[in-house]
């Protein structure tokens, strides 16, 4: 039977789409460098802000501050990490990336209480237990367009029997991901910028966590992704000639139609925005 990895989004494809240029990128995110979904709670709320409030969110859910290991699959240049640890408290989050140039990020910013690793969450193991494991945005890569739907619930089905072999008694997960609203295939511009990646379905990810992980909250946020999206397309053109002089006309062009389709995406519902807390299943014997 094929690898998991070879499922989902090679290294190759991942280095193609976030090692792009950390600076390329620092023009049009958050001055936290989250390239996910924020959440949004007024008409005033400035993107930072609403990028702070997600990350708050998701460290809520898995316990804090109360929890005192946790890890973040998926971890970005560590915007999770940094609020983990400087904010809620946690005495060790460790983070797992695939692109090489995030993971040289984080490096060059050190604290003691945080560790990065250049590691997918199938190779990843731990001699203590986490108490939470929160992974925001890296779900879409972890299956291919061309996968059958039974085989990609058990790609989600192993990523949870994983996620709970890892968690304690009662740990949680908290998970944000793009999903479909209804049946299609990411193409055109947003498979330029995400090659080899697919969104989940609702259904497929209840019915991999079925007997492995409780599913204990749900929230769909479209509208905040659509908001997101359009603060990111306004940032970058703001600063259009400055990215053109880091990473060239094209690849602007090509980021500015992506985030014009995910921005129609998620309003007409093509896309939902799920955030997911899930619990380790531990039934009553």
């Amino acid at each position: 039977m094929r690898g998991q990895v070879q499922r989902g989004a090679s290294s190759a494809a991942i280095a193609a789409h976030y090692d792009v240029s950390d600076s390329f990128y620092s023009l049009w995110l958050d001055p936290t460098l989250t390239y996910s979904c924020a959440f949004w709670a007024t008409s005033n709320d400035t993107l930072e802000a609403a990028q702070l409030r997600k990350l708050d969110f998701h460290a809520r859910e898995v316990g804090c501050p109360r929890v005192r290991r946790v890890l973040d699959v998926g971890c970005g240049w560590g915007s999770m990490l940094r609020r983990l640890v400087e904010f809620h408290g946690v005495d060790h989050a460790i983070g797992l990336t695939m692109s090489a140039a995030q993971e040289a990020w984080i490096r060059g910013r050190p604290n003691p209480k945080l560790e990065v690793r250049l590691e997918s969450w199938e190779s990843h193991d731990s001699a203590e237990p986490y108490d939470g494991i929160v992974s925001i945005g890296a779900l879409e890569h972890f299956v291919r367009p061309s996968l059958p739907s039974a085989e990609r619930v058990e790609v989600y089905r192993s990523f949870f029997q994983r996620c709970r072999s890892l968690l304690r008694t009662n740990g949680r997960l908290s998970l944000q991901t793009s999903a479909y609203s209804r049946g299609g295939f990411v193409t055109g511009a947003i498979a330029s910028i995400f090659p080899e990646s697919d969104l989940p379905r609702l259904s497929e990810l209840v019915t991999a966590a079925e007997g492995v992980m409780e599913v204990v909250a749900l929230r769909n946020d479209r509208e905040d992704y659509s908001r997101t999206c359009s603060s990111w397309l306004s940032a970058l053109k703001t600063h259009r000639d400055e990215a053109i002089s880091l990473v060239g006309d094209e690849t602007v062009l090509r980021f500015e139609r992506f985030l014009e389709a995910a921005i129609k995406g998620f309003e007409l519902e093509i896309f939902h925005l799920l955030r997911l807390t899930l619990r380790r299943f531990d039934p009553a014997r």
